[in-house]
């Protein structure tokens, strides 16, 4: 069984645990505690998959039986940028496996009306232009508040920028490499489409509620 679909910038994991847990994600069943660590289970393994092409360098160390050349992560590594107020709900996933990762915020809310994001806030590291950043939106729909978020990275100098989200929308796909063709998105799906009032569908509903227990 494939677990991996690649199509240029685009990355949709198919391995067999993503899309169980997917699944009860979606389910309208599940509850705000058990939604919150399935969130972070599925981050963790779409981190390792959004990571796989990291440059290393050789870095000599020594194991209790002899000294070896080992690989680590070239540079200062990586900036971990979630989207508030979803984004935040993704991040001890990645964490959890790039523990020595700074973390910056870039807060943003849609205007219901015009779909358009707003921006409230932004802190992000000093130093992101010597790192690669992963900017984490659970829902890609219009692609409006990921292409915001990906421009204030960029801005500040990031080396690379990869998005991991859980659910996208062909349209939301379209709008970030339309703006931003280098940058790697990694979903768990690419649903439909969106419905009337920009929501992915079949989706799971608003991931910031979920996650939260808010309406």
């Amino acid at each position: 069984m494939t677990q991996v679909a690649t199509r240029g910038r685009l990355t949709v994991v198919t391995h067999p645990l993503v899309q169980h847990k997917l699944s009860y994600l979606r389910d309208r069943a599940t509850p705000t505690v058990h939604f919150r660590k399935l969130v972070n289970e599925l981050t963790l393994l779409l981190t390792y998959e959004a990571t796989k092409d990291f440059s290393t360098e050789p870095y000599e160390i020594e194991t209790p039986l002899e000294r070896m050349e080992a690989q680590r992560i070239s540079g200062k590594k990586v900036a971990v940028c979630p989207v508030l107020r979803a984004g935040v709900g993704m991040l001890d996933g990645v964490l959890s496996l790039v523990s020595s990762a700074r973390v910056g915020f870039i807060g943003m809310y849609r205007d219901e009306e015009t779909l358009e994001p707003v921006q409230y806030y932004v802190k992000l590291p000093v130093d992101l232009s010597d790192r690669n950043a992963i900017v984490l939106d659970p829902m890609l729909a219009t692609g409006n508040s990921s292409v915001a978020a990906i421009k204030e990275v960029k801005e500040a100098g990031a080396r690379s920028v990869i998005l991991v989200c859980i659910v996208a929308a062909p349209e939301g796909i379209e709008r970030v490499h339309g703006e931003y063709p280098d940058v790697h998105i990694v979903c768990a799906a690419v649903d439909r489409g969106l419905n009337e009032n920009g929501f992915i569908v079949p989706g799971l509903g608003d991931a910031g509620d979920r996650l939260y227990g808010t309406k």
